[in-house]
């Protein structure tokens, strides 16, 4: 076995290498730019080795660079993460001629399965089932234009190197076709170091797949069930579960076996996945197959008690797999959601900054068990596990050079209908500011009757938030119970202001109990009777809720028990108040004696500014090309300029007809939130 392994990638993934290297008493090596010089990954390694400048292709890409880091800490093998060099075969090259072991798979494997282009024409040679494409390299845009029509719209864009959604665009016209292949190109020559582009039909409806695979170099190969992988947003998945709520075992059983008889057709040994699209009869049909450690991962060796990443790390050292196929058994439920520094109030767009706070639900260790590769038995009924994979800390920079991932929030339980509630109240117990995130958009999904029935394709985001995601309306039920539990909780707040003065003798008094809670839109009067065990809150008009809870006021998270059922709240202080989130509901809750009550009804609104004839940056990023000019006349959805964060280039356009009257930035430019690209007239 390997005394030291360096880990050439960074974030949440190399943090999750360095855990299982950590338990195999193996040392580790993390490599780290400027920009994260900082980071968990860098904190948590035995050694780090600082590599170049923020951008990607100055430090993690740069293979020269990463040999160097080799050489200097003596490093016996190397594991890739996912991303970055993980399918690069001129890297598994050059470790191979250093006398370095590559955690992954052999150099022709990844040559041959990790080139999208190479991989679907193997596939078609083996008589797998692919969709329809043009596997050639397309020179440029016009010729992109020209086979999307002979394919027929809609269409993938796809980078032949890529992976994560980078690179990839749907186009159902020619002019989509001829903006996404420049896009595609430019996005997969900066992750990737590798521009080539290929186009294939893209099938609409479809669910997203993949099966997990696991082979040595000994000619042994198992797959470990599947992941469902449909909820996904701009081709980047957001949501995943292991197993499909979709599949029957004879499907399964088909879509393992031939992902194995593939991967063993190709000599590949390590960890690897599978992907296929599968229609509403079960049909199944190969896309691609990703030579490396998915990030999805998790819900795997959640249902399997397999650790993956043990595994890759033993495979890379020759030994045989101790596990059969046989021995895999899929117990229970697994769900992850991914967590981003992306805005969903500002349509998803990429936000950076410092996580002024970031407190994670507590990690639950429980589910199936393994020992020796030999099942130990079931979980016990009843429990759950909450896992979170992450590489940043309450304090760090989300950066805009590097992907969005602030971590993956993984629970686990003996039913699917339990795994979801349990992401519920982890989701209401994650604490992050400082930063936009999706944290309200994931609550909302795994409320979403669509996705509790199981019944989603990869069209669920775009059919279900065509206009993008304007917070939750909470139904009546859930307002009451929030109702209740504010006022329970101002009436604590307000005793402890009352004891300011020193007089405890009728702080009870002056509190009062009749109050009047405003929420969504909504307005309650309640009456309160409170106990040392807690509060009985009384609606005018019927309907009573018992309230307990040990939240003390600057609390900035409130578990109470309502009615013997758990409510999970995050809490800040506003005036007359609280700013509570939940559920995927952001909304001011205002607590007020009656007659203040209805003199807030007096107060006029405050209305925002009008920024209807300004182009204002919708997220931190750099300024890659503008496509107007001073006093030219603009249409509706017409392309204005394209920004570029974290990797993802963004084209802004506008959203009416009009004529520009000044550009404000150029190309190169860095910019902020909100700051003004150009005006109209």
């Amino acid at each position: 076995m390997f005394n030291k392994i360096l880990i050439a990638n960074r974030g949440e993934i190399a943090c999750r290498v360095i855990k299982t290297a950590r338990k195999m008493g193996i040392g580790t090596v993390a490599i780290y730019s400027d920009a994260d010089k900082h980071a968990l990954h860098v904190e948590m390694a035995d050694e780090a080795v600082h590599i170049g400048p923020p951008p990607a292709n100055q430090s993690y890409i740069v293979i020269d660079k990463v040999m160097d880091a080799i050489r200097q800490t003596g490093a016996q093998a190397v594991h890739p993460g996912y991303g970055f060099l993980s399918e690069n075969a001129k890297f598994a090259e050059a470790l191979e001629a250093e006398g370095v072991v590559f955690v992954g798979p052999p150099k022709g494997a990844i040559e041959a399965m990790g080139d999208k282009i190479t991989s679907k024409k193997i596939a078609q040679e083996a008589n797998v089932s692919t969709v329809p494409g043009y596997m050639g390299l397309i020179e440029d845009a016009d010729e992109a234009v020209k086979i999307s029509q002979q394919i027929g719209y809609p269409v993938m864009i796809k980078a032949s190197a890529g992976g994560g959604g980078k690179g990839m665009r749907i186009a159902w016209n020619d002019e989509e076709a001829r903006e996404g292949f420049q896009s595609s190109k430019n996005e997969a020559a900066n992750s990737f170091g590798d521009d080539r582009i290929f186009i294939e039909k893209f099938v609409t409806q479809p669910r997203h797949i993949e099966i997990q695979v696991l082979c040595d170099t000994h000619g042994n190969g198992i797959y470990l069930g599947e992941r469902e992988c449909s909820i996904q947003r701009r081709n980047q998945k957001v949501v995943e579960e292991a197993p499909s709520p979709f599949l029957d075992e004879a499907t399964r059983r088909a879509m393992g076996e031939q992902a194995v008889a593939l991967a063993k057709a190709v000599g590949y040994a390590s960890a690897g996945t599978v992907e296929f699209i599968v229609d509403g009869d079960k049909n199944f049909y190969f896309l691609e197959m990703n030579t490396r450690l998915q990030v999805e991962h998790p819900v795997t060796e959640l249902i399997t008690g397999v650790d993956l990443v043990e595994q890759m790390i033993r495979v890379a050292a020759g030994e045989p797999l101790s596990i059969t196929q046989d021995d895999v058994k899929l117990i229970g439920w697994a769900i992850e959601n991914r967590l981003y520094a992306e805005d969903p109030y500002r349509n998803f767009l990429p936000s950076i900054g410092r996580l002024t706070r970031y407190r994670p639900p507590q990690e639950v260790a429980a589910g199936p068990l393994l020992e020796n590769g030999k099942w130990q038995g079931d979980a016990p009924s009843g429990e759950t596990a909450v896992r979170n994979d992450t590489g940043v800390f309450e304090g760090g920079e989300i950066s805009m050079y590097y992907d969005p991932m602030i971590a993956k929030l993984c629970t686990w339980a003996p039913t699917r209908e339990q795994a979801i509630e349990a992401m519920r109240v982890a989701l209401d117990s994650f604490e992050v500011e400082g930063i936009g995130h999706n944290l309200p958009f994931l609550s909302a999904v795994m409320d979403h009757p669509k996705f509790v029935s199981g019944d989603m394709t990869t069209a669920f985001i775009a059919e279900e938030y065509p206009d993008g995601f304007n917070g939750v309306e909470l139904p009546e039920g859930d307002l009451r119970r929030i109702a209740a539990s504010c006022a329970a909780m101002h009436r604590v707040a307000e005793i402890r202001r009352t004891r300011v003065s020193g007089r405890m003798d009728n702080h009870e008094r002056k509190v009062g109990t009749d109050w009047t809670v405003t929420l969504q839109g909504h307005e309650y009067n309640v009456t309160i009777a409170a106990d040392p065990e807690g509060s009985t809150v009384s609606f005018e008009g019927g309907g009573t809720y018992r309230v307990s809870s040990d939240w003390t006021p600057g609390d900035q998270l409130a578990v109470l028990d309502v009615d013997g059922s758990p409510l999970v709240l995050k809490v800040g202080k506003i005036s007359g108040g609280f700013r509570i989130r939940n559920r995927g509901a952001d909304m001011k809750v205002h607590v007020r004696r009656p007659r203040a009550a209805e003199l807030a009804k007096l107060m006029p609104e405050k209305l925002p500014p009008d920024t209807s004839k300004l182009l204002l940056c919708p997220m931190p990023g750099l300024i890659v090309k503008i496509d107007v000019e001073v006093g030219q006349e603009v249409q509706e959805g017409q392309a204005l300029c394209t920004v570029e964060a974290m990797k993802m280039e963004n084209i802004l356009r506008a959203e009416r007809k009009g004529v520009v009257s000044k550009i404000n930035a150029g190309p190169g430019d860095s910019l902020a939130v909100d700051d003004v690209i150009m005006e109209f007239e």
